[in-house]
């Protein structure tokens, strides 16, 4: 037989499949039916012999013939048909034998219902049809690939298994669904692998594995084939207590985190932990610390550090579940960062995955944020909307996430977010809300509640969109919770504000309170407020170093008398002097000096109180829960509050904005009784001046601010007071 010429089989597909352009592999690798007999098909490069060794006759393998130098076999079997079993017993060009399947040899693979359901955007475990599956088919062990690249010319699996040879294991396109399968025995947990892709163009690219579990970060971007499976669970009691927790009426206080610049090794390198080491620190830190919650900065791979995660390219792909089944069996809840508003332009990952624009939009009016250099997911199209809430759903099922915070909700609303007239296209009824991506964010909430109560979706949206915490069924986006951007502007506006001068933006103070229960809003101060020359928490402060100290004192314990729950970014707890840097670790160093470490047990004491007492958080989603005391007192920069429990606890709050003691201050009360101080943030052990109230204050007969009962208090200067009702 001359080379090219197969029985069965046109020379020109043998030249084009070798030339790595044939689109079907199937059609010539693998059995074939030629007349009576059953022609076997192989191509190896990297053989020097191949035998075909039947089932049923094992001790008499059959030579194939080698038809040409590039590496293409072919053996016939006489009278057999397709089903027939076999092996193939490889021997390479180094001696080595290897006896596998033929990966040609099976039929499709993807089910038409998974198929459909994808097309529908409505396969909730997507994740557990795409991407690099280790399974047996029949009695072979090996890995299921599979890919979404409905426009590509031909798609490959290349890793350290074939030499990423795009030509050695191309794959079947299913046509329906422009999904490409392939099951390759042999291959085990470890191989490195990604999709190498011939566009309609005759380009060739090579991309990460969407749906990988496991990438390699940094310069190299292969996947790597990982078995979710193989971790063995402890939280099973805390994932049943979260089913049902009403979290609008619970204890929140948060630590957001960025796991890489939290702690590093600096005698090493000024090497990041591991998630490990992360455990065996953070955890116990929180623990003490008194949070409930960890809020993690994207953990999806993401090949630019200085993104802090925010630039995803691949989106199953993160780290260490340990971290969180520790955190599960501490009583620590985990928070994750996500991202679906927009994704890089890397070559290796989502940008032009099969040559055209096939996650994002193709107009970049409608498919750029020009601001970021970066894609926006096309959320019209059932199959990336899938992509999306299938990888939603697999932090809240694979990973055992408590709670998803979406990233830029605000740049996913409107259609001219940051743009210019001109540079934006209107929906079609000529608005500028991004329809599809508002039918998205109410699909993904309905769908991650139902799956799994008692988790949370938090929503960090910037504008006044109404009713983004609020059930879809009630016209609302169906968020769990809102970042309350409006209180973090105007307090931190006004605490930037020399004393002498507050009394003239009283307003910032009190104008969060008309809206607090519209949504229910988290109180953030992230990392977003203290880089790219915003200063530290510390150094937005006014005054000399004591005042420094005490207004973040005072603001800190304001923040947690305000009704909503509570956020705050790692070193912000302490008064980390410097911005946030990612490539170093906080000032540790600081803790040494006790005005820092004051600080760091003020805030200890604040989650601690706030979790015991109902009155700070279990009405925190209704006007039950808040009275004001007063809130005119403009000349002196101070207000007070009540905040109240569903049983009748009480906790009087006053602020006193300068750094002027007022002696005997009264202040108007519901009931009689004693008001123990509850918080001093004047208090010398977090490095205050120790002006305060002896313990507590019993009340008088002396009707005050329209009520029958009053109590007289001395206020620190800049300083946060609360006061318990004891009855």
């Amino acid at each position: 037989m001359k080379p090219f010429e197969i029985a069965g089989l046109p020379s020109d597909e043998v030249k084009n499949f070798v030339g790595g352009t044939h689109s079907d592999p199937f059609r010539v690798l693998g059995p074939h039916g030629v007349g009576e007999d059953l022609e076997i098909r192989v191509f190896r490069p990297d053989a020097r012999k191949i035998e075909i060794v039947l089932d049923r006759d094992p001790e008499e393998p059959i030579a194939a013939q080698k038809i040409q130098q590039d590496g293409f076999f072919c053996a016939t079997v006489l009278d057999a048909t397709r089903d027939l079993p076999y092996h193939l017993r490889v021997t390479a060009w180094d001696g080595s034998e290897q006896l596998t399947r033929d990966p040609y040899q099976y039929g499709p693979i993807m089910g038409e219902v998974d198929m459909h359901l994808f097309a529908e955007g409505q396969h909730w475990k997507i994740y557990e049809k795409f991407g690099a599956h280790l399974r047996t088919v029949g009695d072979a062990a090996g890995v299921y690939f599979a890919v979404w690249a409905p426009n590509a010319q031909r798609v490959s699996v290349v890793g350290d298994f074939n030499g990423w040879d795009g030509r050695v294991n191309p794959m079947r396109k299913l046509i329906s669904s422009g999904v490409w399968e392939l099951f390759l025995p042999g291959i085990k947990q470890g191989a490195h692998y990604k999709f190498e892709i011939r566009t309609q163009t005759g380009a060739v690219l090579l991309k990460s594995d969407p749906f990988a579990f496991f990438n390699q970060h940094g310069k190299s971007t292969a996947s790597m084939v990982y078995d979710l499976e193989r971790y063995t669970w402890n939280d099973a009691a805390w994932v049943e207590s979260r089913r049902t927790k009403n979290w609008p009426q619970s204890a929140i206080s948060i630590y957001e985190v960025h796991l890489g610049s939290w702690r590093r090794k600096a005698e090493e390198g000024n090497r990041q932990l591991s998630y490990l080491e992360l455990v065996d620190e953070l955890l116990p830190y929180v623990l003490e610390m008194g949070y409930t919650h960890i809020e993690l900065l994207p953990i999806a791979e993401h090949p630019f550090e200085g993104s802090w995660g925010y630039q995803v390219t691949n989106y199953y792909a993160p780290t260490s579940r340990y971290f969180i089944d520790k955190c599960h069996q501490a009583g620590i809840g985990v928070i994750m960062d996500w991202v679906p508003a927009h994704f890089p332009k890397d070559a290796h990952a989502l940008a032009e995955f099969d040559g055209t624009d096939l996650y994002e939009h193709m107009d970049p009016r409608q498919g750029e944020h020009q601001d970021w250099g970066t894609l926006i997911f096309n959320f019209g199209r059932n199959e990336v909307r899938n992509f999306l809430m299938g990888n939603a759903l697999f932090w809240f099922d694979k990973y055992h996430i408590d709670g998803l915070r979406v990233d830029a909700v605000a740049s996913m609303l409107y259609l001219d977010y940051s743009r210019k007239p001109g540079q934006w296209i209107p929906n079609v009824h000529g608005g500028r809300e991004n329809l599809d991506a508002i039918y998205f964010l109410k699909r993904f909430n309905e769908v991650c509640y139902e799956q799994f109560p008692g988790i949370m979706t938090i929503a960090e949206e910037s504008t006044d969109w109404p009713g983004v915490s609020r059930p879809t069924y009630l016209g609302g986006l169906g968020f769990g919770f809102k970042w309350n951007m409006g209180w973090m502007h105007d307090f931190l506006q006004y605490m930037s504000i020399d004393p002498i001068y507050r009394r003239y933006h009283h307003g910032n103070i009190t104008f969060s309170l008309l809206y607090a229960f519209q949504e229910n809003f988290i109180l953030v101060l992230s990392h977003d407020e203290v880089v790219y020359g915003k200063r530290s928490l510390l150094s937005k402060m006014p005054g000399d170093e004591w005042q420094k100290f005490a207004n973040l004192r005072m603001f800190l314990a304001w923040m947690y008398g305000h009704p909503s729950k509570k956020l705050l970014f790692m070193g912000g707890e302490f008064g980390q002097r410097n911005e946030w840097n990612h490539d170093t670790e906080l000032d540790w160093q600081l803790l040494k000096l006790s005005r820092h470490d004051g600080l760091r047990r003020l805030v200890q004491h604040l989650n601690y109180v706030y979790k015991s007492e109902p009155a700070l958080w279990q009405l925190d989603d209704s006007y039950e829960g808040f009275d004001w005391i007063d809130l005119h007192d403009a000349d002196n920069s101070v207000v007070s509050f009540l905040r109240k429990s569903r049983d009748g606890g009480i906790v009087a709050f006053v602020v006193n904005a300068t750094p002027v003691v007022r002696y005997d201050y009264r202040l108007g009360v519901p009931e009689s009784g004693f008001y123990r101080e509850l918080i001093n943030t004047d208090a010398e052990t977090y490095g205050g001046s120790n002006v305060g109230n002896l313990g507590g204050v019993a009340t008088q007969e002396v009707p005050w601010m329209g009520r029958e009962h009053s109590i007289l208090v001395h206020l620190p200067p800049l300083a946060t007071l609360a006061f318990k009702l004891e009855r």
